[in-house]
């Protein structure tokens, strides 16, 4: 494994680890301003394409949704990250995680 690989599988185990404690923010410290911004430019065109509605939100508001844990979102975010090639930084995806949680799951 290279060593952006490794950096990025730390990086992914430090965000679980936030995500799976039993804090009341489990994305402390998330930019929620840059991950607007992130959201609007990589995941709304794609997510609407696929899950249907103007903003793509019914990915996340669905009766049959995935995700439904702190863990999970954070794996899903880098999933699509690995997947779609995007440019991110594991800050990034934290700033993903902590907006989405805000806007739509509201882990505790």
């Amino acid at each position: 494994m290279t060593t952006p690989g490794i950096a990025r599988l730390l990086a992914l185990a430090a965000l679980a680890a936030a995500a799976s404690s039993a804090s009341a923010d489990p994305f402390p410290g998330a930019d929620l301003v840059a991950a607007k911004k992130l959201h609007a430019e990589l995941c709304v065109e794609c997510h609407a394409r696929h899950f249907g509605g103007e903003d793509g939100s019914a990915i996340y508001t669905r009766p049959d949704r995935r995700i439904t844990t702190p863990s999970a979102l954070a794996q899903q975010i880098t999933t699509c990250t690995s997947m779609l090639r995007l440019a991110l930084f594991p800050e990034d995806e934290l700033n993903l995680a902590g907006y989405l949680n805000k806007h739509y799951y509201h882990f505790k």
